[in-house]
């Protein structure tokens, strides 16, 4: 096999390991895609696991969030390791994304994209996804609701992306950020029509 097409469905598949719904089952005994949001995410365990208990749902939120960043990277510094140019890097980016959000675990459903997108980001471009990370925590201590900080933080990263690589290493394009940002504003669709209503939950 194809050493890229090897490093493209290991990005998909590895990302689609859906570590916030084993956590909660196995810890909680939660099946969280029948709880609250029904999202696999992290902000969904710690929403449902601290309605039985509050310490473990700090303790799942975070192991959560942490997984499912480390998947994304672990692909892409493995690909990096064995000399993948830009072009193949950025692909497995993406892909890890859309395993994230499309799993092949839970019948192509998925989390969000945010701690995968951020995860892959934070290789591929390390200033502006730190930068982005800043914000989205900042917004997210002021605001308390996830979705919406997550969508100001991706923002702040595709404007940071603009400002410090004009022309994108590699590629010379922007597009496997757009694709990854379409991605995540679409799994976040729900969420904006929450938000739009007064409706969204806070954390």
């Amino acid at each position: 096999m194809n050493i890229n097409i090897a490093l493209y469905l290991a990005a998909y598949l590895i990302a689609g390991i859906p570590f916030g719904y084993l956590l909660a089952k196995k810890f909680a005994g939660v099946d969280i895609k029948n709880e609250g949001s029904g999202n696999i995410g992290a902000t969904n365990v710690l929403r449902v696991v601290k309605e039985q208990d509050p310490k473990l749902a700090k303790k799942l939120g975070a192991a959560t969030l942490f997984l499912d960043a480390i998947k994304g990277i672990l692909v892409i510094l493995v690909a990096k390791m064995l000399g993948a140019p830009e072009s193949v890097q950025w692909t497995i980016a993406v892909l890890a994304v859309v395993g994230h959000c499309f799993s092949a675990f839970l019948y192509f459903e998925g989390g969000k994209g945010v701690a995968t997108g951020f995860g892959v980001l934070l290789v591929m471009m390390p200033i502006p996804a730190l930068i982005a990370i800043a914000v989205w925590l900042g917004a997210s201590k002021g605001l308390k609701i996830s979705s919406l900080s997550s969508l100001i933080g991706l923002a702040a990263f595709i404007i940071a992306s603009y400002v410090l690589y004009p022309e994108v290493p590699g590629i010379g394009s922007h597009a496997p950020i757009w694709i990854i940002a379409f991605i995540i504003f679409y799994k976040h669709i729900p969420n904006i029509m929450r938000l739009l209503k007064k409706e969204e939950a806070k954390v």
